[in-house]
């Protein structure tokens, strides 16, 4: 079957009235950021962030318009406030009364997944730490040690997942309301870059990359899982925010590489986990070194040691390092990470090595079993 037309997903839309209103949401250009591929329907509805709470029905009745279509496999709907619908920005802060900082409370996360026992971010301050690469090999290296685990690509702009995981095409979805997620080398899943194709740009705002990212989050059927590791963004804008305040995450892993322009990004990244009272798990330092392969010398192209000394320095535990090498980019590109393709070699062993300091630092506890010997590069 073929993908509903957008005009006939506005049509349905057309049906969808707002009570308050009296008018429809597409009329009254509530309806943003519509994507329609391999037959899921996404898009999101712009409120009125004071209504926000009240319009839930309403996000409910216009997911239940589109999925009437005959073409549509999945829809999903969600809510965003970047401003009040059809009126003015909201104003600025005081000049002379600044906003306060928000700050998550640890009773007040408005997701709960039941039978995820913990959900950790993996970030960075900057781009370019290769901490997507990290979070594969790291998910990949927690299946390795005996846990449950899964893994969303929460970088709606640039995600990565699909391809460094070789998984690609839609999720199935059991009821049109919620969405499997996808098993790759042991590990469950889930990315945006399923509904959307790899070249198409996400051209979204904020508060519409938050409510992707919620949604993934809330409608996916994760199952049992030891860990759900998050792929965040890189940067400390709105999606990490977002997380950190709805999500009882247990912890955040902060990547970066040696040089200190890095790890001043790394720095800040670490600071806004702490000011939302997110525990940081630890520091991993990637692209430490380069070991030639043809005569063995070592050479440290970023410097080396740096992330060390800083977790040393900020009073976090450091988690290792991740050697520059060949098979790490080369494996990633044709979607099995390092740590899979040759799970009796030194790359997988860092990366083993790294979760199970990851886990003992999150838990207390050393990982159930180990599944291959520990090895470590030296």
């Amino acid at each position: 079957m073929a993908d509903p037309t957008q005009e006939a997903v506005l049509g349905a839309l057309r049906t969808v009235i707002d009570p308050e209103r009296c008018q429809d949401i597409v009329t009254l250009g509530m309806v943003g950021g519509l994507t329609i591929r391999d037959r899921h329907v996404l898009f999101a509805l712009d409120v009125d962030p004071e209504r926000g709470p009240a319009l839930e029905p309403l996000r409910v009745e216009a997911e239940a318009a589109v999925r009437k279509l005959p073409d549509v496999l999945s829809v999903t709907a969600m809510l965003t406030a970047h401003r009040p619908a059809g009126g003015a920005a909201p104003a600025a802060p005081s000049a002379t009364r600044p906003a306060a900082p928000a700050r998550a409370k640890p009773g007040g996360r408005t997701i709960e997944l039941p039978g995820v026992g913990h959900i950790v971010a993996v970030a960075s301050g900057k781009g370019g730490v290769g901490k997507s690469t990290v979070a594969a090999n790291l998910a990949v290296g927690l299946v390795q040690n005996g846990l449950k685990v899964g893994l969303l690509d929460a970088d709606i702009y640039g995600p990565s997942m699909p391809r460094m995981m070789g998984v690609g095409g839609k999720p199935t979805t059991p009821d049109g309301k919620t969405l499997d997620p996808k098993p790759a080398h042991g590990v469950q899943v889930m990315s945006i870059g399923f509904m959307v194709d790899e070249e198409t740009p996400m051209i979204w705002r904020g508060p519409m990359v938050q409510s992707a990212i919620t949604q993934m989050l809330r409608d996916v059927n994760w199952g049992t899982l030891d860990v759900l590791l998050v792929d965040m963004p890189p940067g400390t804008g709105d999606a990490q925010l977002t997380l950190a305040q709805s999500v009882p995450l247990s912890g955040a892993i902060i990547v970066s590489t040696p040089q200190d322009i890095a790890l001043l990004d790394a720095r800040k990244g670490l600071n806004m986990f702490r000011k939302v009272e997110v525990p940081v798990l630890g520091i991993v330092e990637n692209m430490s070194y380069f070991c030639c392969p043809n005569c063995g010398h070592r050479s440290e192209i970023f410097g080396h040691g740096g992330a060390r000394a800083e977790a040393g320095r900020l009073d976090v535990p450091f988690l290792g390092e991740v050697p520059l090498e060949i098979s790490v980019r080369t494996t990633s590109d044709t979607g099995t990470p390092a740590a899979a393709a040759e799970p009796a070699g030194a790359i997988a062993g860092v990366f083993r090595q790294i979760a199970a300091t990851a886990w003992q630092s999150l838990t207390g506890e050393a990982a159930p079993r180990r599944t291959a010997p520990r090895i470590v590069m030296q």
